[in-house]
């Protein structure tokens, strides 16, 4: 719900704005109010998490794990990294915090609106470049294609995909400041549901047009669906900007700390080291037989779910933090921290436990149909249970780095230790791919993330959240050895009612005996995580039998 403040008159004065009611942003943050905004994300996140997974049984069912998907996935390429630098680990990490010390200052009596004004000195700026590195990666599609996947055997198809994927760049920036700002606001909903309406643009996309286009649809429909991220969440944002009356506010006036061209740069480049792990998979995977990058892709996909679902809680509680540190209390950051790292490592690592012990049922249940043949599962389920085991450390990572950047300050080590991760993933990819093929590949994806998240962990102090790091290792042991326990236990459940052809069954098996086993394990070893998800899904489940809301 938008605010309600009191209607004002045209020349009134500046002293009428501080009877005002207080902004919602401006209200303490309860715990349930944390618990609806978590179950709210990730119920949308999970459906657009749902949404994903038709589109790529769409695209295997309809082009297989061919030259052509691959073709399209190295197009793909440019919404994967746009995603991470404009929309989740990128921008927003620099931009929540800028808004959150406006919202301090407005709370504190500022003059004007520094929300305002803050709007006002980035948003056309960053949309000018957005529309220049759009406009360039189209001009250069050719030469992007040819550094990515040099052994490509269809360049042109290639690059007719990336000039239609290029688009993304703008209406994802777009998409991710809108974000930001209203994740700042405390406002969910909007940008929960945009992976809902961007995968719906590229599954209408591929079912009208892919008879026609071929996998050109499929780009087609991400230039559609980047279209309606923005349309999801600009109109809410501009509803929030008109409510509050301003004075006279123009520029970066008012706006508190502001956000640099330095600390935007340094949580930029960390996302683009970040997101290149991809571009090594990609460039190592072209050099192999046609459809490796195709089970690369949806290997990493299915695998990624869990770690999507276990940051939900940080995406909430990442404003939470930022504001805490505009108004000064340290300890109540240190503590929220601590917390989510617990919570997201049971929730990552009991999604591990599930794909690795099911992964021969889930790739089946969800690819095996059409072009994607019983060869294709086989192969899938290979890399995805090596990509399993960097999962806790992409969590970690995912974490950890908005802790870093939460106050605001430029910080490089971040971009220090994601570099030496990827060069761990270069070195070992290289090394492995020749023996070990795209098992290979996926093994030095764990390798590298897990040097970065031990490196962003051993960092942690001076330079970010004074957390304490033996308690926090201490909590990450419980739930890895209940996860553990949790996938032998599944696996073994999965293979006796494991039928080909009929993948539910086991599955089903699988999964509930992963659950009730970490569930038990967690308890028994004390895991914080398990005790703190069950506590905020039954405070959830009471006020929704009470028809509270806040």
């Amino acid at each position: 719900m938008s605010p309600r403040e009191a209607p004002s008159t045209p020349g009134a004065p500046p002293a009428r704005e501080a009877s005002a009611p207080p902004h919602p942003a401006d209200a303490p943050v309860t715990r349930g109010f944390l618990a609806r905004a978590t179950l709210l994300t990730a119920v949308l996140s999970f459906a657009g998490a749902l949404l994903g997974l038709v589109r790529d049984q769409s695209l295997a069912r309809m082009f297989g794990a061919g030259s052509a998907t691959d073709a399209f996935l190295v197009a793909w390429t440019v919404p994967e990294f746009a995603a991470t630098l404009l929309i989740e680990d990128g921008l927003a990490i620099a931009l929540i915090p800028a808004f959150s010390m406006a919202l301090a200052r407005r709370a504190q009596g500022a003059p004007g609106d520094p929300v305002r004004s803050l709007v006002a000195g980035t948003l056309p700026r960053l949309a000018l470049a957005f529309a220049a590195v759009a406009a360039l990666l189209a001009v250069f599609a050719p030469q992007v294609v040819r550094v990515l996947a040099p052994g490509l055997p269809d360049p042109a198809l290639a690059v007719d995909c990336t000039r239609l994927t290029a688009t993304c760049v703008l209406t994802f920036g777009l998409a991710g400041y809108c974000s930001a700002a209203l994740r700042a606001h405390r406002r969910f909903l909007a940008p929960a549901a945009i992976y809902v309406a961007y995968n719906t643009g590229i599954i209408t996309a591929v079912l009208v047009l892919g008879a026609r286009w071929g996998v050109r649809a499929a780009a087609a429909g991400v230039a559609i669906g980047g279209c309606l991220m923005v349309v999801a969440q600009l109109p809410v944002l501009w509803r929030l900007l008109r409510v509050r009356s301003v004075g006279v506010s123009t520029g970066a006036a008012g706006g508190g700390r502001p956000m640099g061209v330095a600390l935007l740069a340094a949580v930029l480049l960390f996302a683009l080291c970040r997101q290149s792990q991809v571009l090594v998979e990609r460039y190592l995977g072209s050099t192999l037989p046609s459809g490796a990058i195709s089970h690369l892709n949806y290997a990493q996909k299915i695998a990624q779910i869990p770690m999507t679902l276990s940051l939900m809680l940080c995406t909430v509680t990442f404003p939470v933090v930022a504001r805490a540190l505009a108004d000064g209390d340290t300890e109540r950051a240190r503590n929220r921290v601590e917390r989510d790292l617990a919570l997201a490592a049971c929730v990552v690592l009991a999604g591990a436990a599930v794909v690795v012990s099911c992964a021969p049922q889930i790739v089946e249940l969800l690819f095996q149909r059409g072009a994607f043949t019983g060869q294709d599962t086989a192969a899938t389920v290979r890399v995805m249970r090596v990509y399993a085991l960097g999962l806790l450390a992409h969590t970690l990572v995912g974490a950890l780095i908005r802790s870093y950047f939460s106050a605001g300050r430029v910080t490089w080590y971040p971009l220090g230790a994601m570099a030496v991760g990827l060069a761990v993933t270069a070195g070992i990819g290289a090394g492995a791919v020749g023996p070990w093929g795209v098992m290979g590949i996926a093994a030095a994806n764990a390798a590298g993330i897990t040097v970065t998240a031990a490196l962003l962990l051993a960092g942690m102090g001076p330079r970010s959240i004074p957390v304490r790091i033996r308690r926090v290792l201490a909590e990450l042991a419980r739930p890895a050895g209940a996860a553990a326990g949790a996938t032998l236990a599944g696996a073994w459940a999965a293979s006796r009612l494991s039928t080909p052809g009929s993948p539910v069954p086991a599955l089903a098996a699988g999964a509930l005996t992963v659950a009730a086993v970490f569930l038990l394990l967690g308890r028994a070893l004390g895991d914080q995580g398990c005790v703190t998800a069950l506590t905020s899904l039954r405070s959830v489940s009471r006020r929704l039998l009470h028809g509270r809301s806040r």
